[in-house]
């Protein structure tokens, strides 16, 4: 048998990754995108603010400690027919996985509803119209008829075992600053419960979020490049924001990216929790798919009929127990009760340790599989073509004789309880076999590092079915009419806005984000301040206190509009403004005498601004070098700031200084 060493492996990990053309994202131009034929489509849910949730009248945006809970409910998933009669590929997926799903319960923010115990409440209306809103930004067309239906979930991740959930609006689009982005549609649903722990075939869920009103934003693969997918995904989070009607924070929206290449399938990417991450995550699935075309081009090439094909296991539990070189091994003996089977791979050699990802080989999506199906925890597996040794080639070398290994073959060693082996050993056969197709349909969980890993099988149509408990809602062409005529400023007329406003450019995207165009509008045509200096207020200033305090959900922006009008009552000089925003900030009130109290605020004259300006210029000849005027000014400005802020404009000061200095 031929085995490879950990060098052997790697240094092959090394050679298909140049053979795959991978490069890194800086470093990847348009032309190699489309030279893969990428393309990119989202998925994006954002929470709405309602008072209450969908389908019940639990208050919605409560959350609570993992351990703050007041009963604990255990269920077995089980799958259903669709209406064709037939089972959605993930659910008998999640079926075969034999989880015992654990909910935690707090009375504050569940009811019999959540649990599956009570037929839904009529849908929140309030939600609805947000939904309609926000649908009508996208350019959809609203439906005349709103139908509920029902989308199977069998990861535990709701108790029902399905989402209920509503197309509001179809065939919308939006536009990037190159190309327009259509809209496939916008729907209305209800947010699933918060995962606590996943660990062997125990999941543990919180059900506080469960139930909280979202809509998912659907659009078509049009994004080209990564870059174009950040920014779309960017542009879907302005429109939403700029309704008003939507929660911040984290886990309040989440993006799903969609990911093809030619030759390639749709990859789901879930769990995409900054937009940041996307660029890295979308270019990194779209070489795993390349490396994946390129596997199965070597293994057809090498196997003459691939549904001929088939791996040989055999269990070699006492075999390790006894052998004086694996019986010391932690990977054998840091496992007493497990059982270990050996799988040979036909035709595999050099395979396991293909590259796919950053770090990551074929050899990972097996063990991926292991953890998600077989429910083993890592580490799972180890085999011949490791990057990370955990047996002797010696003993490989025995155990290859004893499978009766050819040099063209690998293999791997799997480990976990006995009732899980033949699930495994099922995984792994079902996951080589696909190998020989290319890129399998399948959701993936995303990684920070860019990375992905195997979550489930990708879900197909026959997961959706009518809700029965719940009747079409007529939506009126009045009540469009309305809605429409309540007009909100899309980010596209926002940025024009600005635009004419002098507002700095590199302000517009955190003033978007935040949402604060509306409050600086306000403030800009209610207290007449000049717009420049307002967006750079916030965009910069308010930017900067963020990163020092860090971000506070619970902050409120009328507090800023609060102390703008606090500096325009007082008649004060609104460079104060600079330095009053960070407490307010920190402490989220806006109480204008504690303020300045603060601050060390005292009511100055001009004149004795002026007396105080002349003394200093005085003493700066003798205290800075006089030769170095830049010096002087800077001295002299430190000095007085502090007397003359809020009482006279500082660059006025400065440029009256200079004069005298530079005389």
């Amino acid at each position: 048998m031929k085995t490879e060493s950990r060098t052997t492996a790697s240094s092959n990990f090394e050679k298909t990754r140049r053979e795959v053309g991978y490069l890194p994202l800086q470093k990847s131009t348009p032309s190699v995108y489309a030279d893969l034929g990428f393309k990119c489509g989202l998925e994006v849910h954002q929470q709405l603010v309602t008072e209450q949730k969908l389908f019940c009248r639990c208050p919605a945006g409560l959350y609570h400690d993992f351990g703050d809970y007041h009963a604990e409910i255990i269920r077995h998933m089980r799958p259903t027919l669709s209406e064709l009669g037939e089972y959605d590929g993930t659910a008998l997926m999640e079926f075969k996985t034999r989880k015992e799903i654990v909910y935690r319960i707090n009375n504050r923010t569940a009811c019999t509803y959540e649990i599956d115990d009570t037929p839904p409440f009529p849908v929140n209306r309030e939600a609805l119209k947000i939904a309609l809103k926000i649908a009508l930004l996208f350019k959809t067309n609203i439906v005349g008829e709103l139908h509920i239906t029902r989308k199977q979930y069998l990861d535990g991740s709701i108790p029902t075992g399905f989402q209920r959930t509503a197309i509001v609006g179809v065939e919308g689009e939006f536009a990037l600053a190159h190309k327009k982005i259509r809209v496939i549609q916008l729907s209305l649903e209800e947010d699933s419960c918060r995962e606590i722990s996943d660990i062997g075939h125990r999941r543990v869920f919180s059900t506080d979020r469960l139930g909280i009103p979202l809509i998912e934003t659907v659009t078509y693969p049009d994004m080209s490049t990564p870059q174009e997918a950040f920014q779309a995904g960017q542009y879907i989070r302005f429109i939403t924001r700029s309704s008003g009607l939507v929660r911040t924070g984290i886990g309040a929206a989440r993006e799903d990216v969609n990911v093809s290449i030619t030759g390639g399938t749709r990859v789901e990417i879930k769990g995409v929790s900054h937009l940041k991450w996307i660029p890295r995550l979308t270019h990194n699935e779209a070489f795993r798919q390349k490396a994946l075309l390129r596997i199965r081009n070597i293994l057809n090439h090498r196997i003459v009929d691939p549904q001929e094909w088939k791996p040989q296991s055999r269990d070699i539990t006492e075999f390790l127990r006894r052998h004086p070189a694996a019986s010391q091994n932690p990977f054998v003996g840091e496992c007493p009760r497990a059982r270990f089977v050996a799988i040979r791979l036909p035709g595999f050699q050099g395979i396991l340790s293909h590259f796919l990802q950053p770090g990551l080989t074929f050899a990972s999506e097996l063990e991926n599989r292991l953890k998600v199906i077989a429910c083993i925890e890592k580490p799972n597996m180890t085999g011949d073509e490791s990057l990370a040794t955990v047996f002797s080639s010696p003993l490989y070398s025995e155990i290859g004789t004893m499978m009766e290994s050819r040099p063209d073959d690998s293999m791997i060693i799997i480990r976990g309880p006995l009732e899980d082996i033949p699930t495994a050993v099922e995984t792994i056969e079902e996951r080589c076999r696909l190998a020989f197709s290319g890129v399998p349909n399948e959701t993936r969980k995303a990684l920070e590092n860019g990375t992905t890993v195997f979550e489930r099988v990708l879900p197909g149509p026959d997961r959706m079915y009518p809700d029965t408990d719940s009747a079409p809602i007529p939506i009126r062409d009045a009540t469009v009419e309305t809605l429409k005529k309540d007009s909100i400023l899309s980010p596209q007329q926002r940025i024009e806005q600005m635009n004419r406003w002098k507002v700095p450019v590199d302000t517009y995207t955190f003033l978007l984000k935040r949402n604060y165009f509306p409050l600086m509008k306000r403030i800009v045509e209610k207290l007449g301040y000049p717009p420049s200096f307002v967006g750079a207020l916030l965009g910069h200033r308010l930017k900067h206190v963020e990163g020092q305090l860090g971000y506070r959900e619970d902050f409120d922006p009328s507090l800023i509009y609060d102390l703008f009008q606090g500096v325009a009552e007082r008649k004060l000089c609104p460079d104060i403004l600079h330095v009053l925003l960070l407490p307010v900030y920190r402490e989220n009130r806006c109480h204008f005498p504690t303020l300045l109290k603060k601050i060390h605020y005292v009511r100055s004259s001009d004149r004795e601004i002026q007396t105080e300006l002349q003394r200093l210029v005085s003493r700066s000849q003798k205290t800075v070098n006089a030769k170095n005027p830049q010096s002087r000014i800077r001295w002299i400005m430190g000095k007085i700031r502090p007397l003359a802020l809020g009482n006279i404009p500082l660059a006025r000061l400065q440029k009256q200084l200079t004069g005298e200095i530079h005389g």
